[in-house]
């Protein structure tokens, strides 16, 4: 008998091995996994689905995401990354750290948001950069990036820093699609405006919402989660004269990942309508995957918004460039 039993014992002991949970670790910016944001609930819907834990390890803003990226090489322990965007996509995709892509799931994403025949970065959502306003302050609300540098917006408006921060990097293109050569001029004039330069932009919306500062650089569609969760449209997204950049972010699966084919079942399952559908009011961005519905929330967003085509000219050098002159360094 003690033969006929080893036979089962064994057999529960090897099922067990290989019952062993998968697991997948995603780098990723602040916001995508705090309380409020995606991560989340995508982590536990992939586990009801596949079976697979996904941690999610942030990084700071996107800024920050590449450049530790970058100081790990083949050496991060990250399978794949989210939050990289238009601006950070020419370096991310030099760097040569980042797989071809198949996924079915992007047969439904927007054509106009790739940027890779190769699918190594593949767009999630995307945005409208605008300066949101709080319209119970006394200021008169701006309604251009001139208007900004005027004496009355003095220590009232919040930026993130380029260097770290996307939303930052993303004011930096906007003033030099607008500006053009003279841009580091009109940083120069803009810098009495500006209350504080925070490292990304939790830290900025978050003394916003305080009331440190009436003016904010966040996104046009910000103003819905005020509207879904707070039931107020006291916070206010301004259409501005000069039009406003438009940001696309992205997620690819690193080359030194051991599990390339189950983080490319995650960012395939990340474009399907299902998981799409959650970022809306956790992102407040709109999604890639053209046959999600918008929440009614987001009807809040101004019309008036229009996009024009932005980028910063030398990701080396002007976000330094910008940190130097609000800073007083220059």
């Amino acid at each position: 008998m003690t033969v006929m039993l080893a036979v089962p014992i064994m057999l529960t002991i090897s099922c067990q091995a290989q019952a062993k949970t998968k697991s997948l670790t995603v780098w990723t910016y602040d916001s995508f996994v705090s309380e409020w944001g995606p991560g989340g609930s995508l982590a536990k819907l992939y586990k009801e689905k596949t079976g697979t834990d996904v941690t999610f390890v942030s990084k700071g803003d996107g800024g920050a995401l590449l450049a530790a990226l970058l100081a790990e090489g083949n050496a991060s322990q990250a399978d794949a990354a989210i939050g990289l965007d238009n601006n950070l996509a020419d370096k991310a995709l030099s760097s040569g750290l980042f797989s071809p892509l198949n996924l079915k799931n992007l047969a439904s994403v927007d054509k106009n948001l790739l940027i890779d025949d190769k699918n190594r970065l593949i767009p999630y959502d995307y945005g409208t950069f605008a300066i949101i306003w709080d319209s119970k302050t006394s200021i008169t609300p701006p309604k251009s990036l001139e208007d900004l540098t005027r004496p009355e917006y003095r220590k009232s408006l919040i930026l993130m820093d380029p260097r770290t921060s996307t939303p930052g990097l993303g004011f930096l293109a906007w003033t030099e699609a607008v500006y053009k050569d003279a841009w580091q001029d009109y940083w120069t004039r803009l810098a009495p405006s500006v209350l504080a330069m925070t490292p990304g932009w939790d830290t900025g919306y978050g003394l916003f919402t305080k009331g440190e500062a009436p003016l904010v650089i966040s996104y046009s569609t910000s103003p819905a989660y005020h509207k879904a969760y707070e039931n107020t449209e006291r916070y206010k997204a301004l259409a501005f004269s000069d039009g406003h950049p438009m940001q696309v972010e992205f997620a690819g699966i690193l080359t030194s990942s051991k599990q390339k084919k189950e983080a490319e079942k995650f960012l395939d399952f990340l474009l399907s309508p299902e998981a799409q559908a959650i970022l809306p009011e956790t992102q407040w961005m709109y999604p890639a995957n053209m046959t999600v519905n918008l929440p009614d929330s987001f009807s809040v967003i101004p019309q008036g918004i229009t996009t024009i085509k932005a980028e910063v000219k030398n990701l080396e050098k002007d976000p330094e460039i910008a940190a130097a002159i609000l800073s007083g360094q220059k």
